[in-house]
């Protein structure tokens, strides 16, 4: 259950926040914060590539604090902020994936 929940919420919750606050430009807003999946490009760098208990934030290098700091950066850029937003949205989807986890156990 949670983590289907997880990835439905990578796609609606961009997409919520394109339509709330890019509404003239949704489609392109929604697609840019989208493109931050990429992220999870580390994970296939872990064994096992999919962990079901495994808190990504601070494990995966992509999820890590310095690199969330360049991705608040990308957000502040005009060009890059629906990426930038979309790469945070990310994190904090994972964040509270991960909290979510430690609630369980």
């Amino acid at each position: 259950m949670r983590s289907v929940l997880h990835l439905v919420l990578h796609v609606a919750v961009p997409a919520a926040i394109a339509w709330i606050f890019f509404r003239e430009r949704f489609v392109k807003a929604w697609l840019a914060m989208l493109a931050g999946l990429v992220v999870d490009v580390d994970h296939l760098f872990a064994d096992p590539v999919y962990d079901p208990g495994r808190c990504s934030i601070g494990f995966h290098p992509l999820h890590r604090y310095p690199v969330i700091g360049v991705y608040a950066l990308l957000a502040a850029w005009p060009r890059l902020r629906s990426f930038g937003i979309g790469l945070i949205v990310h994190m904090a989807l994972d964040g509270i994936d991960c909290a979510w986890m430690s609630f369980e156990s």
